[in-house]
């Protein structure tokens, strides 16, 4: 029988571990800022007291937060283990900024936290609140390894944490808890060879149960992974975004109205997300050119990751993400050319089976073992199929509140990947989207070029004309794509969160 005190990562989740260097940091992480007013205590400053109390009553929805890391003996595949050292107060951290307490001094915080890598030994996650912010707000930085969440996942904890009302709640006291007995070595290696052993007679039994299913499956699958491999096998031309990195990070942001991006979508064609990669080509493009560089001939490709998750995964930690790669047309100068460009790349990948084929092998790579997994994850990093990383993550529509303080804006960040200089992630909330820049320090010194950039990439997509109107009749078959689904929305998770939890 099998232990059933610890819960295995899958090879997704074990794959941020596998890339994880000195220079490489994988967390992910946000900045948010709030009206700090309804969290002040008697002395004027917050009361970080009252938001450990809160946390603590909350823990028990995402129980991974006191997990932490074990080894399974001979192998190089890690398991979750209830941390019976636990203590909160390791994971939440409390500072201010020196006044006046502007947003540069913001950012240069974010970036020192995030170029830390966390602490293997312990739960993989930090909390950050930080005062003194001009204008009566604070912040809240978080920061949590990859290898522990997605993007959706990310906005689920949102959901636990915070709450869609201003009224703050009353009474909460932690739930009890008693951490399991930690499987020791002997027994770890017993059960990673027996799920091993387990799983070609898994495939055997369903082979035998429905043989047509099985080689329907295989014949599907190999052409999905045979267009995954084709797409990732071209190499993106060397950009400025493309150096070798060092381990210290900038991190810059900007927002932009929902409502803006709808309103050039409506107008122009396309769908949300290729809006989006449309201002990011347009950024590039404005990018490059202003350091004197060609676009003509530049093979510049992004990597857009593609949410798996079921809604039966809802409120579950962890990876299921497959992805797209995307070539951007910063070869081209006009604009609404530009978005129809990327709608019609777009339009053929969600036909494609690209997407599907990246999930294949993730999980072919689930019993191949770390050492294989490693392998490819490395040489695929060192490839440079892509020049960066775009995700967008849909928050709620609504707004967000942390014990009755306002959440104003949450600016995301992705890690970055060996010879990747920049990551960009979006997140969406009650009518904001928010755009967060993650820079190597040396190789991208002009990050806020970029964030530049993608400003006048959006006001020249906002000032370009739809083409002439076509008649009633063509337009009513010629509507506007529905926006693909790289992510989903994140309403209606802290039920799905704390069904999980009970069960």
């Amino acid at each position: 029988m099998l232990h059933r005190n610890y819960e295995r990562l899958s090879a997704l989740d074990n794959s941020f571990l596998v890339l994880e260097r000195a220079n490489t940091p994988m967390h992910v992480a946000s900045a948010a800022i709030f009206d700090a007013a309804p969290l002040r205590g008697p002395g004027g400053g917050v009361d970080f007291e009252r938001f450990a109390r809160h946390v603590a009553s909350r823990l028990h929805l995402i129980p991974r937060y006191r997990q932490k890391l074990a080894q399974i003996p001979l192998q190089k595949r890690v398991v979750w283990v209830d941390d019976k050292s636990f203590n909160l107060h390791y994971h939440l951290r409390h500072t201010s900024l020196p006044k006046p307490g502007d947003e540069y001094q913001l950012k240069r915080l974010c970036a020192r936290i995030m170029s830390q890598t966390l602490d293997r030994a312990k739960p993989l996650w930090e909390t950050w609140i930080v005062e003194g912010l001009e204008g009566g707000r604070m912040a809240m930085i978080s920061k949590v390894h990859h290898c522990m969440i997605d993007g959706i996942s990310g906005v689920d904890l949102l959901s636990v944490l915070m709450s869609p009302t201003a009224e703050p709640p009353d009474g909460e006291s932690p739930v009890s808890w008693t951490p399991r007995a930690v499987p020791s070595p002997a027994v770890l290696l017993r059960d990673e060879i027996v799920e091993r052993l387990q799983t070609p007679a898994n495939v055997l039994s369903r082979l035998l149960r429905d043989p047509g299913a099985v080689f329907t499956d295989i014949r599907d699958g190999l052409s999905a992974v045979a267009e995954s491999i084709g797409s990732g096998a071209r190499i993106a031309s060397a950009t400025p975004f493309n150096q070798p990195i060092g381990p210290h990070r900038q991190f810059d942001w900007l927002s932009m109205d929902v409502s803006a991006l709808q309103e050039v979508r409506h107008r122009l064609g396309g769908s949300f997300n290729d809006v989006v990669l449309a201002i990011v080509a347009g950024a590039v493009r404005r990018f490059l050119l202003g350091r004197k560089l060609g676009v003509a001939n530049l093979a510049f490709r992004v990597f857009v990751p593609v949410s798996t998750r079921t809604s039966e995964q809802r409120g579950a930690l962890g990876n299921h993400v497959a992805g797209w790669i995307v070539d951007l047309p910063i070869d081209e100068p006009d604009a609404r050319r530009r978005l129809e460009r990327v709608s019609e790349t777009t339009a053929h990948l969600k036909q494609s089976q690209a997407a599907r084929g990246t999930e294949i092998l993730t999980e072919a790579l689930e019993w191949t073992g770390a050492t294989l997994l490693g392998l490819a994850m490395r040489l695929a990093s060192r490839a440079s199929p892509f020049n960066l990383v775009v995700t967008n993550v849909p928050g709620p529509p609504t707004p967000l509140y942390l014990l009755g303080t306002r959440m104003l804006e949450a600016y995301p960040l992705v890690p970055l990947f060996t010879g990747q200089a920049l990551g960009i992630a979006l997140f969406s909330n009650a009518g904001k989207l928010f755009w967060g820049f993650n820079a190597d320090w040396d190789s991208l010194p002009d990050l806020h070029d970029v964030v530049s950039a993608v400003d006048a990439s959006f006001a020249e997509l906002r000032q370009t004309q739809a083409k002439s109107r076509k008649p009633a009749a063509m337009r009513k078959s010629g509507r506007a794509r529905p926006a693909p689904r790289p992510f989903e929305s994140s309403r209606g998770n802290l039920a799905t969160v704390e069904r999980r939890a009970r069960s």
